[in-house]
């Protein structure tokens, strides 16, 4: 962050040329001031800031870099994925010093209402419904599955989006259906196992497993389906060393899980049930979960992310 950078609320920065609009847990966005270059463009700028959360709480503690992580993954996915539907990205170049390499301008999207998200895994929320019911988002799955199964082929699991701070709510697709209506709940089903399907090739390529990930779909002026937030980073996906997956057993992921480790330890002292603001982070803590945002880059890019 520049010098010149100035808070404007507690999540985001004074940027010359850009309005603040709105913030979530990571993610500034500004939309262009009216004698500002981007005026005439129908674009959002989307900042991704250090900031991390864990069990619905903004942490004080930022980790470093992991903006710029972010960024740069989606960045990288758009473009390997760019055959299978159009995305927001217009420039990650163009933007703002303040922001520069955290930032991307974007294409303005009427986004749906959906957690586009795809599992080719079982775990998480899913084994949870799973297990009491022996579905997912309503979809009956083969009995005998357990933590970290390979599903028989990947499956659309839908959410529908929550206020900020709250859980999104895993829907079926009949509802997805009354929502949206059957013709794009249909389209948002076939690319969301499309994209899916191309990005767990390739990071198995790269000895990484997509176990599950959530897209966000929108629709462009034209009314056409188009790629819009974050695609295919630690945030919003689950990474797994292929190498270390095993049926049956919890795979260690490529994200903030760390962080979690330690909140819920008893080192940091902090109940979640309390309702108090969790600690400080440690500087062990951050470091490592920095490490391993930088580790996932670097594995499927094939590069090292340039700090």
């Amino acid at each position: 962050m520049s010098d010149a950078a100035k808070p404007v609320s507690p999540t985001a920065v004074t940027i010359p040329g850009w309005t603040h609009v709105s913030s979530g847990k990571v993610r500034d966005i500004y939309a262009p001031a009216d004698d500002a270059p981007w005026a005439s463009k129908d674009v959002l700028l989307v900042v991704a800031s250090d900031r991390i959360s864990a069990y619905d709480y903004i942490l004080t503690t930022p980790v470093p870099d992991k903006g710029k992580v972010l960024t740069a993954m989606s960045a990288w996915w758009f473009e390997q994925l760019a055959d299978i539907v159009p995305n927001h990205m217009v420039s990650v170049t163009d933007v703002p010093a303040e922001v520069a390499g955290r930032a991307m301008i974007c294409q303005r999207l009427s986004m749906y209402p959906v957690e586009c998200v795809a599992r080719g895994y079982l775990t998480g929320s899913g084994l949870a419904e799973y297990r009491q019911h022996g579905t997912v988002c309503g979809l009956p799955l083969p009995e005998g599955l357990t933590e970290a199964s390979r599903l028989p082929e990947p499956i659309f699991t839908p959410a529908a989006k929550a206020e900020l701070g709250d859980h999104d709510e895993n829907v079926s697709f009949e509802r997805v259906v009354e929502m949206v209506g059957e013709p794009t709940a249909t389209a948002l089903r076939e690319v969301t196992l499309a994209l899916y399907s191309r990005a767990a090739e390739i990071a198995r390529e790269r000895g990484i497993i997509l176990a599950d990930t959530k897209f966000e779909l929108g629709a462009g002026a034209d009314g056409a389906l188009v790629l819009g937030d974050e695609v295919l980073t630690p945030d919003s996906s689950r990474f797994w060393p292929a190498d270390e997956w095993a049926p049956g057993q919890v795979t260690p992921s490529f994200d903030k899980q760390f962080v979690r480790d330690w909140l819920t330890s008893p080192a940091s002292g902090w109940d979640r049930a309390s309702g108090k603001e969790p600690p400080t982070l440690p500087e062990q803590v951050v470091e490592r979960t920095r490490a391993r945002y930088l580790e996932a880059y670097e594995r499927l890019t094939g590069e090292p992310l340039g700090l």
